[in-house]
């Protein structure tokens, strides 16, 4: 599938160039992005360039990984990573993480949105699901304003810096 881009209020959402790679690399330096997310620890520059260079243009590729930059039309800032992964036929997983100084302003909700919308219509799916590592708070929240249903909690579903750690599931269906 070729990338998309898309226009919100407040914020463009396309895919990731290569000049991309520093900004990526400054919000991932966070330690709940790291801790949270799949993001490598430490986080290196040749992390951020393989994702911006290899990661996200093999998913859309593949159509497996529909992953897009969401960056602020004001200022052309990097709000963050938002991303529909297929799981099963009809079935996608959305993902994201935002740059620290980026939270609390509404964007990741409205980057979201957008891509769920997206994943309706034009992926067909039916069932949209979120994940978060349990005290992701953040995630969660997120999650529940889009109107996502917590489904449940996985316990000692992954392991994050050697101990097990419980994580939550949700859904969004088709409307």
């Amino acid at each position: 599938m070729d990338p998309v881009t898309f226009a919100t209020a407040r914020l463009l959402l396309r895919p990731f160039t290569p000049a991309d790679a520093d900004a990526v690399y400054a919000a991932c330096q966070d330690v709940d992005i790291q801790y949270y997310t799949p993001a490598p620890t430490p986080f290196r520059r040749e992390d951020a360039e393989r994702y911006v260079e290899e990661t996200a243009p093999k998913g859309w590729a593949t159509d497996s990984d529909h992953i897009l930059g969401a960056f602020r039309t004001d200022n052309g800032g990097l709000v963050g990573s938002f991303c529909l992964t297929k799981r099963d036929r009809g079935v996608y997983e959305l993902g994201y993480w935002a740059a620290k100084e980026q939270r609390g302003h509404g964007y990741s909700a409205e980057a979201a949105r957008t891509l769920c919308d997206w994943g309706f219509t034009a992926l067909h799916a039916h069932r949209i699901e979120w994940w978060a590592m349990v005290g992701n708070a953040a995630s969660r929240a997120l999650a529940e304003k889009l109107g996502f249903t917590l489904e449940g909690t996985l316990r000692n579903r992954s392991m994050v810096n050697g101990r097990p750690h419980d994580w939550w599931v949700g859904g969004l269906l088709k409307p």
